[in-house]
């Protein structure tokens, strides 16, 4: 599966984590950005999801796309590095501007680096 193709699809992603004792959190994420086929990028607030992401290195996210029928992916995420500034964070904020709305991309503090360790079709 090509995921450079895939995200450049509309579509809904769901971005599920855990805590270090096991509570799980599901949010609604945006696409990602993709570095390359095993590297995706996110932009993530200080919330649960990042929360999360500081104490349990791994994540899975769902992504299905726009339209009839069940198309699409689930990944198994595996932390890579976060990052608190950078040409890239700027992009995604400005991204998120757009997006959702003046003042969100303030909200955004950082992009989130994941290595894909797991690539499953939706259904």
């Amino acid at each position: 599966m090509n995921l450079s193709e895939l995200f450049a699809t509309p579509g809904l992603g769901v971005m599920s984590t855990s805590s270090s004792d096991g509570r799980v959190n599901s949010a609604v994420y945006a696409r990602p950005h993709v570095i390359d086929e095993k590297t995706l990028v996110w932009g993530m607030t200080d919330k649960r999801t990042y929360q999360n992401m500081t104490r349990n290195r791994h994540a899975a996210f769902l992504f299905k796309t726009n339209g009839p029928g069940f198309n699409g992916v689930r990944l198994g995420l595996e932390l890579i590095k976060t990052e608190e500034e950078g040409d890239l964070l700027e992009s995604i904020k400005k991204n998120t501007e757009e997006i959702v709305g003046p003042g969100a991309g303030a909200a955004v503090t950082h992009a989130v680096w994941f290595k894909v360790v797991e690539i499953r079709p939706l259904v």
